[in-house]
């Protein structure tokens, strides 16, 4: 079965190499985790401390996973207003079509 790292872990692990100076082949020791993850996500933290998140990844950084937070409900917000104007305009053609 696949570990799952919480974002508080992967953060500590990026921030180990990036900014203690250790090496990967350190912290995997360490930490007891592979290479390729933490590579992976020293990648994402470098990216993330630049302002972007890769497509499709759950956000590490804090300020990245407010932002994507904020995002997600940003268009639930955008769906409810789609919802509102599409049945404030039925009520309306509901109430010409009885008036007549």
């Amino acid at each position: 079965m696949r570990k799952s790292y919480s974002s508080e872990f992967k953060l500590k692990a990026a921030s180990m190499v990036l900014d203690e100076g250790q090496s990967v082949p350190e912290v995997c020791a360490t930490l007891d985790i592979g290479p390729t993850a933490l590579r992976r996500w020293v990648d994402q933290v470098r990216k993330e401390r630049l302002g972007s998140t890769p497509e499709g990844a759950k956000a590490i950084t804090a300020d990245q996973r407010e932002i994507q937070q904020l995002k997600t409900l940003l268009r639930q917000k955008d769906l409810d207003i789609e919802i509102l104007k599409k049945a404030s305009a039925l009520l309306l053609l509901d109430s010409k079509d009885h008036s007549r």
